[in-house]
């Protein structure tokens, strides 16, 4: 017969009911499940909860701790106790930014979808391909930009004031999520896709000096960056990024105010 005394009994878990929207950041074999059992040990906040479950912060729109019929809005901070059940939902879209329309910082991965934020939306749009995390973070706050990436070690960073999880493999579908998800307000052909510097009309006379003999003798309409001087013209790629441009307004056109 066992005569050790009777150990503490064993903690009640916590639940969390995960949106639909938020399940692909769970590990795989949790994906299906609505109702996920995590383990709690009593001091933990909500959001280390939440986050050690694999989903980031920025990415969670509101908590509702479940009572009776309904949900009861509890912050990140919250320490929740055994045996409580916590509704996970996603971000709204789209999704307010403070100080006026999203500016964006993009880290090593995302170049592509940088050059068309540029480009098709005319977005503020810093990128890097030598920055590491901790200095990225230390640019996101300092300028207020969204940190865009697809790491999401990098989104659960305490100190990074505002960021975004992006959707989709292909440049296309990266695009179509971060203007969906933030619905910034579109500019096309008014961003240099290599610095993100302004453009500003030029006459061709000035520019002639710097152009292939074909070019001069194709076009007539012509765009230079004012940081790096850079210059621009509807080249043969102008229909396909005509489409994206198209694309882009048809994206953010249900989120325009009447």
């Amino acid at each position: 017969m066992d005569h050790r005394p009777p150990g503490p009994p064993e903690p009640r878990g916590l639940t969390l009911r995960i949106s639909p929207e938020l399940r692909m950041f769970l590990p795989a074999r949790h994906r299906g499940t609505e109702l996920l059992a995590v383990p709690h040990d009593g001091t933990s906040s909500l959001v280390h909860v939440v986050q050690s479950a694999g989903v980031p912060l920025t990415e969670v729109g509101a908590l509702l701790l479940e009572e009776g019929d309904g949900g009861r809005p509890v912050e990140p901070s919250y320490r929740p106790a055994a045996g409580e059940t916590v509704r996970v939902e996603p971000v709204p879209r789209p999704q307010p930014v403070p100080d006026g329309p999203p500016r964006f910082l993009l880290d090593v991965h995302l170049g592509t979808l940088a050059r068309r934020l540029r480009l098709v939306a005319g977005a503020d749009t810093a990128y890097h391909n030598d920055m590491d995390d901790a200095a990225l973070v230390e640019q996101a706050n300092a300028e207020r930009r969204v940190l865009l990436t697809q790491d999401r070690g990098l989104l659960m960073r305490r100190q990074l004031w505002m960021g975004a999880y992006v959707r989709g493999s292909r440049p296309d579908d990266q695009l179509a999520d971060v203007l969906d998800r933030f619905a910034p307000p579109l500019a096309p052909w008014t961003r240099c896709t290599a610095c993100n510097g302004t453009l500003a009309d030029v006459a061709k006379a000035e520019v002639e000096h710097l152009l292939r003999p074909g070019t001069r003798r194709s076009y007539d309409t012509f765009a230079r960056c004012r940081d790096c001087g850079h210059v621009y013209w509807r080249g043969a790629h102008g229909d396909r990024l005509e489409a994206l441009v198209a694309e882009a307004e048809r994206t953010t056109t249900p989120h325009a105010a009447p």
